[in-house]
């Protein structure tokens, strides 16, 4: 005669509204401190080397605000773009998986440039040659370099692709998926073209408009659209 053996099953957690709604704050919270960043940067992209040092000599409060910031944009940028990627992708995979994939390696090469502000700042503070952080401002290793293209190419095209992909899945009102697009080129412009960091505020703030829009949308999901349910054991 064969024992009959009962199994307890143990139900387990189901995470997905505290998820959704952790990816909804974290969303807009990367490009709004970018925006911020960018505002109060005490020197430009167009300034040179030895500029650069002065500016963050006479204004080293900014400058360390500047480095806080960056560090709460790249604690933020990478799940906040995957996030997004992983809306977007419901309606166009292919778009938001290219983008995602060119903003995920931009954004983790900006903790390169993060710490090169912050570096600055402490040689500034602990009175080192203003050449020689100059020369590290230029240039300190050859991965710096390629952590700034990766940085530039990987943000501007992947945040373009994905405002696209927005605007082709109908995954967000159209004025939010222009906005995204219109974002980073607003941004070069005015980082690179003429200088101008209220223009580079503006466009950073429609970054976060658009990845705000993307928050209303993963509220709106049903938890079995986000996520599939746990498994009981």
């Amino acid at each position: 005669m064969s024992a009959v053996v009962e199994r307890s099953v143990r139900p387990q957690a189901d995470l997905r509204t505290a998820s959704r709604v952790l990816a909804a704050v974290i969303l807009p919270v990367g490009p709004a401190a970018v925006a911020g960043l960018r505002f109060i940067l005490p020197y430009t992209t167009a300034d040179d080397s030895s500029e650069a040092v002065r500016q963050i000599a006479a204004h080293q409060t900014a400058q360390s605000a500047v480095v806080w910031l960056g560090f709460l944009a790249c604690l933020t940028l990478v799940p906040g773009v995957i996030f997004a990627g992983r809306v977007v992708g419901r309606t166009a995979p292919r778009l938001a998986a290219t983008a995602t994939v060119m903003l995920v390696l931009g954004y983790l090469s900006m903790a390169w440039l993060t710490v090169g502000d912050a570096y600055l700042l402490f040689g500034i503070r602990q009175d080192l040659p203003a050449e020689s952080l100059a020369a590290m401002y230029e240039g300190v290793h050859p991965a710096a370099t390629v952590a700034t293209v990766l940085f530039v190419l990987g943000h501007v095209l992947g945040t373009i692709l994905l405002g696209v992909g927005m605007l082709r899945g109908k995954v967000v009102p159209v004025w939010a998926a222009v906005a995204t697009i219109a974002a980073q080129p607003i941004h070069f412009v005015a980082a690179v073209i003429v200088s101008s960091q209220t223009l580079d505020l503006f466009g950073w703030g429609l970054n976060a408009v658009g990845f705000a829009s993307l928050s209303f949308v993963v509220l709106r999901l049903h938890d079995d659209e986000w996520a599939p349910a746990p498994q009981q054991t």
